[in-house]
């Protein structure tokens, strides 16, 4: 089975840049996209099948719930089709901000299928590139109250300025930065980030102040203030950037129950065994080569079938991979 390229679903938005198109190669006079779905098992917006370098091949139109239906463990690997069947668990994305996005939280899988019967929202951010003087904003860099919050996130802001935001700590964003979110955590993305986010398959967002935007018909955006209050995790932590060795060919990102990614460099060819029973997404972040038999390029994303999940890769270029 070779790797799977998708059609990326672009999405416009009121925050949305100008970097998407060009970085993955795409010509459109479709204005301000801020993402840029790469695999995608949300209803609605499923993620379908465009390339694969097989003549006449049968696959290609087919959604990935489709595929995985006809295809199950071979495609994402038996554990995983044994928990979550024809839904993909995971949903890739690159984002360009051109204007700082809505401070947010996502709940948890408890939360979550409580009041929405889905799963919950645990993500990270890579920071592909970043303005100067670009910020991401994650996590609470004082100790408040679920009373305390609501407070602050009614307030009537000040010459522009929330109350929220005084709460929410800040960092200077960077290329190569790394950022793990999970559910629960207060966050927001910077005007000037162009990043990747890896996430569960959930589409369920609690917004808690939003600049006081108004929509595309004037209006101002709904807030899910009393949502939030009960999804925030009010722990304050030391630190919210996650390191890693970015010296090393092959460094691992991230690991958590949903999702583990690692930053792959590599230099005219490598091997690449993730061990793991499960597919693997392969982002193209820099350069180009050949995965597999299936050529990418930067901006580009496989999906490489968990019964071929060995990558060999031929060529010059940076990727980050993400398994289970």
């Amino acid at each position: 089975m070779k790797p799977y390229k998708f059609q990326p679903y672009l999405k416009t938005t009121i925050w949305g840049g100008y970097q998407i198109a060009p970085f993955k190669g795409i010509y459109t006079a479709q204005p301000n996209i801020g993402e840029s779905w790469e695999i995608s098992a949300v209803p609605g917006h499923e993620s379908i099948a465009v390339e694969r370098g097989i003549i006449g091949d049968v696959d290609l139109g087919l959604n990935l719930a489709q595929l995985i239906d006809k295809y199950k463990g071979l495609l994402v690997g038996e554990r995983v089709y044994k928990k979550f069947g024809n839904q993909f668990p995971l949903l890739v994305k690159f984002i360009d901000s051109r204007q700082d996005l809505s401070v947010q939280v996502h709940p948890d899988d408890k939360m979550a299928q409580k009041r929405h019967k889905c799963p919950g929202k645990t993500e990270m951010w890579y920071v592909v590139k970043a303005d100067v003087g670009a910020k991401i904003y994650s996590g609470l860099k004082k100790s408040i109250t679920p009373d305390e919050y609501e407070q602050l996130a009614t307030a009537e802001p000040v010459n522009g300025h929330s109350p929220m935001q005084d709460v929410i700590a800040t960092h200077e964003s960077h290329q190569g930065d790394l950022y793990f979110l999970p559910a629960g955590r207060l966050h927001a993305i910077g005007a000037g980030n162009f990043l990747v986010e890896i996430q569960q398959t959930s589409d369920i967002t609690y917004r808690v102040y939003d600049f006081g935007r108004k929509d595309v018909h004037g209006n101002p955006r709904e807030l899910h203030i009393a949502e939030a209050k009960e999804a925030i995790d009010y722990q304050v932590w030391p630190e919210y950037r996650t390191s890693y060795d970015s010296t090393k060919p092959n460094s691992e990102l991230i690991h958590c129950p949903y999702f583990t990614v690692n930053r792959v460099v590599v230099q005219v060819a490598a091997e690449i065994d993730l061990h793991t029973d499960a597919f693997v997404v392969v982002v193209c972040l820099w350069g180009e080569a050949h995965i597999n038999g299936i050529h990418v390029k930067q901006g580009e994303t496989l999906l490489v079938p968990a019964s071929e999940n060995v990558l060999y890769i031929f060529g010059n270029a940076t990727f980050l991979t993400a398994t289970m």
